[in-house]
Formats: structure tokens, sequence, C-alpha cells
């Protein structure tokens, strides 16, 4: 490897780093002050504006390039939309958020990471404690709240993220919150190059940062599938099995359209 290649990636990371810190630190206390002088009626097409042009900003910072296709659906509902997807990077994060908008359901320790934290909490993430069940009581609550509002709100019903294309079983816990709602459940399918090292696994997030910082290009696949009719009389757990056969076999369709690096021949 030449010395100017050995630079790149050290570069690359500090460019990244202090791009992420920059366009988080600049862009929260102005959507702060718009968000205040918003109208109440207009304080989620603010919000909305905000994290799209947030996570946009952010996915062409690392040079994520993301292969969309599926209907997305665009027109709003009275009884809003449960965004459902499989999980296995915090890019999944952006790639949803820029994609759909609305709030994001995360686990509540992501409430103290530096800046992040605190631009999440302003966006109305709702925070859920697993362990605890008031928490989660209270995510339940929260997320019918929202989805009778006619809003959008983003779940990974696996619970945390894991590698590879099974998708465990979902929680049933936020499709509790889908019942008597007459709310549809959007199901979404991704895959990450098998070589891009983008899973985040048993590392903090700061380190996931760096790390992830310093990769080349990453070209994400993520289909969205037909939404599911939540029916009069349905069973959360029949719901979050539905949808789970249904991410999975979207999962199956990115993996296909995944184009891995060719593998070297074999050596004699």
């Amino acid at each position: 490897m030449s010395p100017d290649a050995r630079l790149v990636r050290p570069l690359r990371r500090a460019t990244r780093i202090a791009g992420f810190v920059g366009i988080t630190s600049l862009m929260l206390p102005a959507f702060a002050l718009r968000d205040a002088l918003a109208r109440e009626a207009h304080k989620a097409r603010v919000r909305d504006a905000w994290v799209g042009v947030w996570s946009a900003g952010l996915l062409r910072l690392f040079a994520i390039e993301v292969d969309l296709a599926g209907a997305v659906p665009t027109e709003p509902r009275a009884a809003g939309r449960l965004i459902v997807a499989n999980h296995r990077s915090a890019i999944d994060v952006a790639i949803l958020l820029r994609i759909f908008g609305g709030h994001m359901v995360s686990r509540s320790d992501l409430a103290g990471w530096p800046l992040v934290g605190a631009a999440a909490r302003k966006v109305g993430t709702v925070f859920v404690d697993r362990a605890n069940a008031w928490s989660g009581a209270g995510a339940i609550r929260d997320i019918r709240r929202l989805l009778r509002e006619g809003q959008t709100v983003i779940l990974f019903p696996e619970g945390t993220t894991f590698d590879g294309d099974e998708v465990r079983p979902f929680h049933a816990g936020a499709f509790i919150a889908t019942l008597r709602t007459d709310a549809e459940i959007v199901p979404v399918g991704l895959a990450y190059p098998r070589d891009s090292g983008a899973a985040f696994l048993d590392e903090t997030f700061s380190r996931h940062l760096f790390r992830m910082a310093g990769a080349g290009p990453t070209r994400v696949v993520a289909r969205v599938g037909t939404p599911i009719a939540v029916v009069a009389g349905a069973h959360a757990a029949e719901l979050a099995r539905t949808a789970s056969e249904a991410v999975q076999r979207l999962v199956h369709e990115a993996r296909a359209a995944v184009r891995e690096p060719a593998q070297p021949p074999p050596t004699r």
C-alpha cells in the first residue's frame, strides 16, 4: 500500500466524524427555533423536513447509496403507519428516516448518547427499556397516540441489531399499540454487502461511528412491501408474526439485489 493510500482512511474518518458533529450541532438549534415558531398543526411537517435533510446529509457524508424499490406510501392517513424492518446497523436509522420521516422507537440508553441523544429527544423519539414493564407500557401508549394522530412510527421489532439475513421473531409489544387504531403496518427489508462491515454488534456507538467513518462507499438495498391492514379483532402476536414473515421475504429480495464484489478464483 502506498503512503498516499495509507492516508486516505484516516483523513476520510476525520472528515466524516467532524461532518457528523457539525451537521447535527448546527441543525439541532435551527430546528428547535423553527419548531418553536411553527403552528401546532405544522410541527409534524417541520420535524419531518428537518429529519429528512439531516438524514440525507449523513447518508451523503458517509457515502451510503440506497437502492430503494417498492411502493413507498406518501398519502397522509388519519390512523398513521407503523414501519417495521430488520435491524443490522446504525445506518438503518438514517435510511428509514430519509424514506419515511416520522418518529423512531429506540432503546432508552440512546437518550444519553452525546449529541445523538439530544437530537433524538428533540425530534420526538419514543424511548423504551425492554427490561422495564412500565417503560414498555408507556412506549405502547406513546406509539398508539402517535398513530391515532395520523403520524408515522418506525420500529425495529427484533429488539436489537443482528448480523446476517435471518429475521428474528418480532416482539409483539409495539403491535399492541396498533390494535383498534385502523393503522397500517409497512414492512421493509434491508440488506448490506456482506463485506461492508456495517453490522453494529458488541461495540459502543462511538466505536461504531469511528469504524464506519473510515469505510468506503456502501450500497444498501431497501425493499418496501405491501402494507398490512390492522383489521378489527386482530391479535398483536398474529400481526407480529405476519410482519416478521413479510420482512423476511423482503430481506431475501434485497439480498438478491445486492451487488457483491467478485470472488477471487481459488488458488491451486
